[in-house]
């Protein structure tokens, strides 16, 4: 089972997208709703994969993928930014966000499950 730690200060969305996921008995999801528990929860839980909004009131997205990529036991977990700042039809422009690959929300389950296919190959 593919372990998705899930970070948005939004707690509605983190919810949703937390039993979509895990209503196809194919993903552990883990969400957390302040940024700054990212890097201590990372290291706790081990995700295969982790989703990151990049507008958050207490630290910037940004600044957290930086600082995941900068511990050495994180490193390799692949980031996705699921965003809202930039549109779908933005998203077919460019591929990433400052170095990430994102998903524009409002997302749905098909790009969520083909994304982390994308990034961790089908089980």
């Amino acid at each position: 089972m593919r372990r998705i730690l899930l970070v948005d200060d939004e707690s509605g969305f983190t919810r949703l997208v937390k039993l979509t996921l895990e209503g196809t008995g194919r993903f552990e999801v883990l969400e957390i709703n302040n940024a700054r528990q990212t890097l201590a929860t990372a290291k706790r839980f081990q995700p295969d994969l982790i989703f990151l909004d990049i507008v958050m009131p207490e630290i910037d997205g940004g600044d957290v993928a930086a600082s995941l990529q900068r511990d050495p036991t994180l490193r390799r977990i692949p980031i996705v930014f699921l965003t809202a700042i930039v549109s779908k039809n933005d998203s077919a422009a460019n591929e990433t966000v400052g170095g990430f690959p994102f998903l524009a929300k409002p997302v749905s389950l098909d790009e969520l499950i083909g994304c982390i296919d994308q990034h961790l190959g089908p089980e």
